[in-house]
């Protein structure tokens, strides 16, 4: 799994125009599940997301708070398009898990992130919906957070094994 953090003052997802779902300050969090992704993988960018320090401490301390320390809202959107491949100038995206495999892992993600934290806390996009989304990024601070198994790093993990 892949996921592109963005702490925000806050974010909106809407679809046709109608509104999915709003946040005011948290995180919004795009998530990309790879066609190889567990529910072991769900469960390390659970407890991840919820302890990564992106918030300031009242005094101002930079790094010292995550979002449950602050009691904020998280806002995840689902998006295949993090496991893509370039093929020349053309996007390709085999390595991203397909339809209802996917939907059924990132619910999974839900249901974990809001059983970890606080369900009203977690809302999210509309599920292979053309969306738009609209955050208001806060620093900007901008993170990626990759689960031990990602997509991307089966190649590598594979070529080093078949070198020993």
């Amino acid at each position: 799994m892949k996921a592109i953090i963005q702490r925000v003052t806050s974010a909106k997802v809407t679809v046709n125009e109608e509104l999915i779902s709003s946040i005011g300050r948290g995180l919004c969090v795009l998530v990309g599940i790879c066609q190889d992704d567990t529910e072991k993988d769900v469960d390390f960018m659970v407890r991840k997301l919820l302890s990564i320090r992106l918030f300031e401490d009242p005094t101002g301390k930079r790094w010292q708070k995550c979002v449950k320390d602050e009691n904020l809202e998280i806002l995840c959107i689902s998006q295949f398009t993090l496991y893509h491949r370039l093929k020349g100038n053309k996007p390709d995206f085999h390595m991203a898990m397909q339809g209802p495999d996917a939907q059924s892992l990132y619910n999974s993600f839900l249901r974990k992130l809001g059983t970890s934290y606080n369900v009203d806390k977690i809302k999210d996009g509309k599920f292979g919906a053309y969306m738009q989304v609209h955050i208001q990024n806060d620093g900007p601070v901008t993170i990626t957070l990759d689960s031990p198994n990602n997509g991307n790093n089966k190649t590598e993990t594979n070529e080093v094994k078949s070198e020993s």
